[in-house]
């Protein structure tokens, strides 16, 4: 049975919404409707995840991420298991219930190590949920790190177009890989996250339709959408970043035909706009932030785009801070594991 709001919200409705002419009184009703949505399944708590940057290696060479394999300007890292562990202590006695490990696809970073790594974690912190991003494995690891104790994945499709995926990404690597790799988290038992950039090269609003029915198709737990921003050293470093108003479009349509999903106001929201980006990812119907609580080092060399926010309100360090902004806008950070409610 589809959700409560998916049915009314069809693709012309979605095609209308992104109009760059759509009046502003419909996109301030999407807005609107979403966020009451929003209050109707959260109320006003905003769950706060804290995210690990594990290691900026990759062997993959996506045209558009800065820490893409063949951009050699890169000061590569990988943090220890101490460093990983020790990162979610600090954020532990801070409250946060809830660790997010990303990274490249580091081949130094074994299955094993993966296992062995969130077995520690939750053996430590039974009472916080693990989130693995740390892209594509085959279904029997995917198997052993749930068993090891992580419970929710994050793999962003990026685009379901097959013509769309061979223009961001590497010969060596298949859209078919990644839909597999998402279709086997689900059946696993993963909450799972997925999603793709707004305005990356070449994108039309035909790409981002295909884009919504996959997730219908999919009914993910979770999804992150953002604004495409170019990265130095990489193909698309001189393309122009996609849109905060648009991808703000996007999550308030997510919101309907999601109603119980988690949706993250992401960093780069924050980074494109920062005096009001979150707040608007909020009130456009997110329901998640997620502050860094890597190292500082790391945090200044894991850069997939330019400019990166990771430090102040986005980061540990900001905790208090980003409650108290917030709480001048309405909402509460929440420090609960934040589990989906479907």
């Amino acid at each position: 049975m589809r959700p409560r709001h998916q049915s009314s919200v069809d693709n012309d409705f979605i095609l209308k919404i992104l109009d760059k002419d759509a009046p502003r009184a419909l996109i301030g009703k999407l807005h609107a409707d979403a966020r009451r949505l929003t209050d109707e399944v959260f109320g006003r708590d905003v769950y706060a995840r804290g995210l690990i940057e594990i290691t900026n290696v990759c062997r993959n060479n996506c045209l558009y991420c800065g820490i893409r394999s063949g951009n050699t300007s890169v000061s590569r890292y990988t943090l220890s298991t101490e460093q990983i562990v020790s990162s979610c202590r600090t954020a532990h006695s801070a409250g946060l219930r809830s660790f997010v490990l990303q990274g490249g696809e580091n081949p130094a970073l074994t299955a094993d190590r993966i296992e062995s790594i969130v077995r520690e974690i939750s053996s430590e912190f039974p009472d916080s949920a693990i989130t693995l991003s740390l892209g594509e494995w085959d279904d029997n690891d995917i198997q052993r790190f749930r068993e090891a104790g992580a419970t929710r994945y994050l793999l962003r499709h990026e685009t379901r177009s097959e013509t769309h995926y061979l223009r961001l990404h590497p010969e060596s690597m298949s859209l078919h890989n990644r839909i597999r790799c998402l279709r086997t988290l689900k059946r696993t038992g993963y909450q799972t996250g997925t999603g793709m950039m707004i305005g990356t090269p070449f994108q039309t609003l035909g790409n981002i339709i295909e884009d919504i029915d996959f997730l219908r198709e999919l009914q993910p737990e979770m999804i992150g959408i953002g604004p495409f921003i170019p990265a130095d050293n990489t193909p698309f470093s001189t393309f122009p970043a996609g849109s905060v108003e648009l991808t703000l479009r996007l999550i308030s349509v997510l919101r309907l035909i999601f109603p119980k999903a988690n949706i993250p106001a992401t960093t780069a929201l924050a980074t494109l706009d920062p005096t009001r980006g979150r707040i608007a990812g909020l009130n456009a119907g997110a329901n998640v932030v997620m502050p860094n609580i890597s190292p500082p080092d790391a945090r200044n060399a894991y850069r997939l785009y330019d400019n990166k926010a990771a430090f102040g309100l986005e980061s540990i360090d900001g905790i208090d801070g980003l409650a108290r902004s917030l709480a001048e806008s309405g909402f509460n950070l929440s420090f609960d594991r934040g589990d989906y409610r479907g």
